[in-house]
């Protein structure tokens, strides 16, 4: 088992940054990537950053540039930067552990929300 914790969304204006932090603990492991995802009201949820077990990263064209994944083995966290923030990036963001071929393990979801 897997468990994920979310914690560093909020309230923040556009063009404003926030970090998000996923801390992580049991069978870590196991698991292949970690990525960040998020939903936004009335949206289905949608893949913003992964980051492989070998630090590999991906980005969505969303979040490309202005986002940054990356992993604190210090805290058994994995962080999500997130810079020059715009009111279409409002959402529950949630942090995901994947284990090859078809588990995923999930947080509780973290509300970032972008508005002057």
């Amino acid at each position: 088992q897997v468990q994920l914790v979310e914690s560093g969304g909020g309230l923040v204006q556009p063009g404003g940054s926030l970090r998000l932090s996923c801390k992580t603990s049991g069978s870590i492991f196991s698991i292949n990537y970690m990525a960040w995802y998020r939903q936004a009201p009335g949206k289905e949820r949608e893949l913003v950053a992964i980051i492989t077990s070998g630090d590999s990263t991906t980005y969505a064209d969303s979040a490309k540039g202005r986002f940054t994944i990356s992993r604190d083995n210090a805290k058994s966290a994995v962080d999500l930067q997130m810079n020059s923030l715009k009111p279409e990036d409002t959402a529950v963001y949630y942090c995901n552990a994947h284990r090859y071929p078809d588990v995923d393990y999930w947080g509780q979801g973290t509300q970032v929300t972008v508005s002057s």
